[in-house]
């Protein structure tokens, strides 16, 4: 029997938290929190001034599954346990890279959370940790930090993309006529004749409508069948989907190694996406998909700007340090440049932000942003990952479990299917 469930068998009305004592939080710690660390000096030495942890003994509850949320749980002192709804539990320790995220921060707890020994947490308003997204500036503009001043290459981009001389890339031919033809109802014949005029994307669609994402025991043999399977508004965003590789190009060695590995992300992302809103049903899974695949696509005029500019002008390391701060606002004026709707604008802005939280209802940028999180598992055995359920994201999630003993339970499920879709799209 696990330790959760001893408890819940010993009390089952457990009772309310009460407060041992409260301690002062320090400046060092909070530069330890995210995203709380991200906020300025000012701000952080008022918070420190302000809170304080509070203090509970061993088998207190903290917050149960399905429950609103107002604030968000950071663990600074002892071991919580954390059950989602499945009955799957894991524990945090203090101390831990784990520790450094909230135990929970969307707008709905998505596990139970009951210390395993006495503990010191710290409680953070939701409306603190939103009004990191508060009072920005336009949402194309660039906001260079100043710790990279001294970036050649990003100050000379600067002055390029303010002086409006950025070249925007273009959405293929194929992808713009068939979306104008929609506007005005056509039928999947009309369509089809449209696609057929790019023999490329034509052959390749359909390859797509006979790939593990779409299980049917008749193979699709014609665009017509391929269409008419997979329906018209998924085909016009797997068309945009299929033409989009062709903006990943370079004749420079260095910026294509950039550019392939991007778009390699970018893929994966894209089919994880799609198995994640077609489990989930919460969001169509060819926008997913396509979602997926323009997340980075803002790091592609940056990427062709440094293939013109002298070798000796930067270093690789100038170019890795930039992209963070540029691929966002340059994704987000493209997609208005190629005129996608408003659902997909904010998913090069935030789908690398872990507590980015737009609404109440998962929309694509949730979807990107869980996918984003499952391609680090495993995979990136450096970077600093917060627990899958404790991200905004995981809680709008209806009647499904993340768990770190489930997160990938969807994709090892859909590992063929995914390897097969990848396949498919990257030829």
């Amino acid at each position: 029997m696990s330790f959760l469930n001893s408890i819940f068998k010993e009390r089952k009305n457990p009772p309310p938290i009460s407060i041992l004592k409260a301690e002062a939080v320090s400046l060092e710690t909070l530069k330890e929190l995210i995203p709380v660390r991200n906020f300025s000096n000012d701000k952080l030495l008022a918070f420190a001034t302000d809170v304080k942890s509070e203090v509970y003994s061993a088998k207190t509850m903290l917050f149960r599954a399905g429950d609103q949320a107002d604030c968000a749980f950071y663990l600074l002192k002892g071991t919580v346990a954390l059950s989602d709804s499945s009955g799957q539990t894991y524990e945090i320790q203090a101390g831990t890279t784990k520790a450094k995220f909230p135990l929970s921060s969307g707008a709905v707890h998505t596990t139970t959370a009951v210390a395993s020994s006495d503990i010191a947490v710290l409680r953070v308003s939701h409306n603190i940790l939103a009004s990191k997204h508060t009072g920005a500036a336009p949402l194309a503009e660039l906001n260079i930090p100043d710790a990279l001043a001294e970036n050649k290459l990003l100050q000379a981009f600067l002055h390029y993309y303010n002086s409006e001389e950025m070249e925007i890339p273009s959405l293929p031919d194929i992808a713009v006529k068939l979306r104008h033809a929609m506007q005005h109802d056509i039928g999947v014949a009309d369509a089809v004749k449209i696609i057929q005029l790019d023999p490329v994307i034509s052959a390749k669609l359909v390859e797509v409508a006979n790939c593990p994402l779409y299980v049917c025991a008749v193979p699709a043999k014609s665009c017509f069948t391929a269409v008419n399977r997979i329906g018209l508004h998924a085909t016009r965003s797997l068309v945009i989907s299929l033409s989009i590789h062709h903006v990943f190009k370079s004749d420079s060695p260095l910026i294509r190694k950039h550019l392939d590995k991007i778009w390699k992300q970018s893929l994966y992302i894209s089919t994880l996406s799609y198995v994640l809103a077609s489990v989930t049903k919460q969001a169509n899974p060819e926008e997913a998909l396509l979602a997926g695949l323009i997340c980075d696509i803002g790091a592609v005029p940056f990427l062709n700007f440094a293939a013109n500019v002298p070798k000796d002008y930067y270093t690789e390391a100038d170019i890795d340090l930039a992209l963070p701060y540029v691929k966002g606002p340059i994704g987000y004026r493209i997609l208005q440049d190629w005129g996608f709707a408003e659902d997909f604008l904010s998913v090069p802005l935030h789908s690398e932000d872990w507590y980015q939280n737009q609404g109440p209802e998962l929309d694509l940028t949730d979807i990107v942003v869980l996918s984003r999180l499952h391609s680090k598992i495993g995979n990136d055995p450096l970077a600093e990952l917060p627990a899958i359920t404790s991200i905004p994201a995981a809680s709008k999630l209806k009647d499904y479990s993340l768990s770190p003993e489930h997160s990938l339970k969807i994709l090892h499920e859909a590992k063929h299917q995914v390897q097969e879709a990848l396949a498919t799209l990257a030829s």
